[in-house]
This record gives C-alpha cells, structure tokens and sequence, in this order.
C-alpha cells in the first residue's frame, strides 16, 4: 500500500496538508495514506473513499477524525456562469442514445441501460470546494452529502443514494430507479425500473452473502427530494465469512442502478454511447471506519468533481422499453437544473 511519503513525490506538500474530508457528519484531517488498493479497507483506521465509475480507486487515511459541522469555507464560491456549462451530449444525441438502447432492447440484448452526459465548466484554480459544499447544503440538502478534498481532485456530493453501507457482516443498498417532479408525475415504468433493478441488485449481492439471507425489507417506496421525487427500495445481506471489501465492489460494481440489466450488456452499451468517462459520477463517495466495522458509500450521483480549472457534473436516466426520449432528457435536466444553478455564479445567472 502507497503511503504519503511515496504519494508526496507527485504533489508539493501543502496540498497533502491541505486534504481533508467530511462525510456522515464526520471531519477527518491529518492525511496519512492514500492507496488504490481497496484491501486496505479491511484493515485498520478511518478512510474517506472515492471510486471513479470507471474503477479507479482513491481510499485515503486520516489519524484524526472526529464529530463536527460543515468546516467554514475560506472564500466565497464564484462558480461559473451558466451559460458556460458544456455537455458531453447534446439534446439531439441524447434523444438518439435512448433510441439506440431502446433498440438493443427490442434485439434482446438488454433489459435496461442508464444513459448519462456530463457537464463540464471552467473554474478558477483557487476554487474553494467547501465554498461549494455550503451551496448544496443550504439548497440541497442529501442524506449522504460529502465533501472529499485531495491532491488533484475534490469531490463534492449531495447524494441521495446508498450504494452499500456497512455494520458488521451486515450490508445494504438503497437503490432510486423511478423520477419525477411530483409522485402524479411518476409512471408504470419508473416502477418496473426499480423492480428489476432490486433484483440485479439482490444477484450482485447474492454473490457474496450467506445462503438465504438476502432480503428486500422494502419496495418501491416514494421519497421526496429537492425539486424531485424518487422511488427507493432496501436490499439487505449477511456477508459470507472471509468476503472483504475487494469481493465485495467485485460483486457489486459498479452499482446496478446507475448501470443496467443484464449489468455486463448495459455497461457494454453505456461504454459505446457515451463519449467521455463519468469519473465519480455513479462511482461510490463515502467512509469506511475499518476498526468498527462499519460504512457508508454512496451513489455518486447529485456530484461535482474538480481537477484542475475544470468542474464537472454527471446526470442521466435509465432507459427501457417504455421510455420516451423527449422524457428522458426532460428527467436530465430535472436533475441537473437544481444544482446547476446552486454551483452556478450567483446561483444561475446567464
């Protein structure tokens, strides 16, 4: 496992200093480690954890940790103008995208596949990624909101989704399918969608749990959200003795909602239609406390990621049979429109 000494070689040291993460209501400083290799989970101490869609692992160890409120940010956010925000695709290529999938679909090839484009803008290279974090706190606020702020990259999340949490040998996931602005608004498809999306689910997690212990306590139950309203469901598991945390994304990731089913043939799919990688977008954002033996990693969706002088923003739909491709982009900007704004300058101006 590479430690800070190793890691420093690449980064001047200030911005070591400079890393931090605050996550579940937790503010963790003090970097000591920072390793690709997801065993370390299964070891000891507390670890912020970032794992890019596309599978690129960032687990970072902090030797102080503690119970705290949203740290104060050091400037003001001066996001950019909303006029500057780019997408990966446009709303031609997306409406085509569905149309392709909803032929893989009448091929047999898929059952379901989400379809994401990725919004991109420039920032100032002494952007404040807790200036953010304020933004999104005041103006939407998430269950599994973090901030992760590292050598390179910080990630900004106001995640709704459980991907997987932890006690013990316990494990569970929450996965959303199913959107709309208002519960009248959500269709017979939204609830298919979650339906077959629970039980990819409950296979990934077959994979690595008990005999018989995988359950569904809940179904397709509707939550409201800012500016939206999504059907969630609950798959728990008992984890099988020696399963660790690399059998345990080897089973599940990335996570079925934010892919597809059968998940092998979307993520093909997904791979071809879409032109630029998601990055933490639908990736997992979130802690592992390895010496209690419990976690809680979110869906990276709802995120922002900053490298560089560049943010970026990931918003998608999961296509079936039934979708109609003017819905399917109206369901993106639905889910963009709100925190677009909120990371906008001066909350959306154009």
């Amino acid at each position: 496992m590479g430690g800070v000494r190793g890691f420093r070689r690449g980064w001047d040291n200030s911005r070591v200093h400079d890393s931090f993460a605050y996550v579940g209501g937790q503010l963790a400083t003090e970097l000591r480690d920072l390793t690709t290799d997801l065993a370390a989970l299964d070891g000891e101490g507390w670890w912020a954890v970032v794992v890019d869609y596309e599978g690129k692992v960032s687990c970072a160890r902090f030797d102080r940790v503690r119970p705290a409120p949203l740290p104060p940010a050091r400037k003001a956010w001066h996001g950019p103008r909303h006029g500057q925000w780019r997408t990966s695709l446009d709303r031609d290529a997306y409406e085509r995208g569905v149309e392709a999938i909803r032929a893989y679909i009448r091929q047999g090839e898929v059952y379901q596949a989400n379809l994401t484009r990725i919004l991109t803008a420039p920032l100032p290279p002494d952007a404040d990624p807790l200036a953010l974090a304020h933004r999104l706190a005041e103006g939407n606020p998430a269950q599994y909101a973090a901030v992760i702020s590292l050598p390179g990259r910080s990630v900004v999340s106001a995640s709704p989704e459980l991907y997987l949490s932890r006690d013990g040998a316990v494990v569970e996931s929450r996965p959303i399918k199913g959107t709309g602005a208002t519960e009248d608004d959500l269709l017979e498809k939204d609830y298919s969608e979650n339906v077959m999306i629970v039980d990819l689910v409950r296979n990934d997690l077959g994979r690595v749990a008990a005999v018989g212990s995988v359950q569904v306590p809940e179904l397709c139950v509707a939550e409201r959200y800012p500016g939206s309203v999504h059907l969630y469901s609950t798959v728990r598991a008992r984890l099988e003795p020696g399963a660790g945390w690399p059998e345990v994304f080897a089973a599940t990731f990335p996570p079925g909602s934010i892919t597809g089913a059968p998940k092998s043939s979307a993520m093909r799919i997904i791979n071809e239609l879409e032109p630029e990688p998601r990055g933490p977008y639908c990736g997992a954002v979130g802690w592992v406390d390895a010496d209690r033996g419990t976690a809680a990693l979110a869906v990276g969706i709802r995120t922002f990621w900053i490298t560089g002088q560049e943010i970026r923003f990931g918003t998608g739909a999961g296509i079936t049979w039934g979708s109609d491709p003017r819905r399917e982009w109206l369901e993106t900007e639905l889910k963009a429109s709100r925190l677009i704004a909120l990371a906008s300058r001066f909350g959306g101006d154009r």
